[in-house]
């Protein structure tokens, strides 16, 4: 799922970008195969698109992988890298009690060739690093507290500090706006920069912008916070609420102004003025913001959208309503768990899906576990409920009972894997786990 966090951000970057004619690249970072599937980088096109950022180049990452194993054999060739054979278990044993954690350069100068098992290390020079931040300001890192980092995995795959700098290189990235958790990064991708390039273009320009918080001040997490665009989207939040009020988390517009066009956050914005602190992100300000777009909107426009909003959100399930409605009105009886913040209230229901169901919490339990891995597409979800009924020893229609029930509030309606795939994994884990809660305290 997209963050927020990531959205701000993208605005911010599509902003800068527009305001001097400049180019807004995508780049899709899909090194590591086991978090990279196609699914995540349709979500990321998606999100971006409803948020109408459209990007002018875009790159994979795994497309340049010689390029990245090239700048690798130079920085080696040129005595700026070498190999290491030890193993965090060695590091850890040669360390003393109470020494900060790090690698203690063992391997520098042992001349290892390359060889199987073997990660290629950075040869971190003396001094310091300075990195000018356009938001942060001036910050030094003192290079022996960097460690020599490794650039190739012993696998042979280039790591996150030498592909993000090679294809910087490539790509002629100018400026990088980030979130400030990377900026303990940054010195490794300078000194990169300035090994790989030394009689090329400088650095790009640094911009390590605040992370947003939620009502803890706790740094937003994807498992215990909603975070997910594609999740507010779902819910019928508006494009142009959303990037309104991304665009404000961090910085404003100065005096009490606070909802912008796209024109006027062109006209306005400027990384410079992004502050240090964390940013909270309110989801009731957010739908405040939501709520003053809808309010301004002429009734023909607010009827446009909301059945472009209907048709993105329950197509899926159209051609099912269609053969089960004898009017229009019919719709709304047999969609209102989409619509609706909590699942109908049907104490029939209840008894029958979920009280006369045997193992029904266990059921719930393991569904909602499930559900929280599964690829989110109907087919994968009827797969996952057919495992918990053969577990349970229960038909099929038996075993899904309980989670129909708690997620739409009936017995009886519309195809059910279907319908979780439009309602959304966010929501429906949410309804299982009250279901499931519920069903223990009887």
């Amino acid at each position: 799922m997209f963050h927020v966090g990531g959205a701000r951000t993208a605005l911010w970057n599509w902003l800068f970008a527009r305001q001097r004619g400049g180019v807004f690249v995508l780049r899709i970072e899909d090194t590591d195969e086991a978090r990279n599937e196609a699914q995540w980088v349709d979500g990321i096109h998606s999100a971006l698109r409803w948020l109408d950022l459209r990007w002018d180049e875009e790159y994979r990452q795994s497309a340049n992988a010689a390029a990245h194993r090239e700048a690798a054999e130079r920085l080696y060739a040129a005595g700026r890298a070498y190999y290491c054979d030890c193993t965090a278990e060695e590091v850890r044993a040669r360390k003393p009690a109470g020494a900060p954690p790090g690698y203690d350069g063992f391997c520098r100068d042992r001349g290892l060739p390359a060889g199987p098992g073997r990660a290629l290390r950075f040869r971190v020079p003396p001094g310091s690093t300075v990195i000018d931040d356009v938001v942060r300001g001036r910050v030094e890192f003192e290079n022996d507290k960097l460690e020599d980092f490794v650039i190739v995995k012993s696998n042979g795959g280039a790591t996150f500090y030498l592909a993000n700098t090679v294809d910087d290189l490539d790509e002629r990235i100018s400026h990088v706006m980030r979130a400030d958790e990377h900026l303990p990064n940054t010195p490794k991708n300078q000194l990169l920069w300035e090994a790989l390039a030394p009689d090329g273009p400088p650095p790009p320009v640094w911009a390590h912008v605040p992370v947003l918080v939620n009502e803890a001040r706790k740094k937003l997490s994807k498992r215990r916070d909603k975070v997910a665009l594609e999740s507010f989207r779902d819910e019928g939040y508006l494009p142009e609420a959303m990037a309104n009020y991304l665009c404000l988390l961090g910085w404003s517009p100065g005096g009490d102004r606070e909802y912008l066009t796209r024109d006027e956050m062109l006209a306005t914005f400027r990384l410079e003025d992004v502050g240090v602190s964390p940013a909270f992100f309110d989801v009731k300000k957010l739908t405040a913001f939501n709520e003053h777009y809808l309010r301004s909107m002429s009734a023909d426009v607010f009827f446009a959208r909301f059945h472009q909003f209907e048709g993105e959100t329950f197509g899926p399930l159209l051609a099912d309503i269609q053969t089960r409605v004898s009017t229009l009105g019919d719709v709304a009886g047999l969609v209102d768990f989409l619509l609706l913040r909590d699942p109908p209230e049907d104490a029939a229901s209840w008894t029958r899906g979920i009280v006369n169901v045997p193992d029904a919490r266990d059921i719930l339990v393991e569904a909602g576990a499930a559900f929280a891995e599964v690829r989110w597409d109907a087919s994968s979800i009827r797969a996952a409920v057919e495992a918990i009924a053969d577990k349970h020893a229960l038909k099929l229609g038996k075993a899904q009972a309980p989670i129909r029930v708690a997620v739409t509030g009936r017995t009886q309606g519309l195809p059910l894997f279907e319908s979780l795939e439009v309602l959304g994994r966010a929501r429906t884990l949410a309804r299982i786990e009250d279901a499931a809660r519920r069903a223990a305290a009887g």
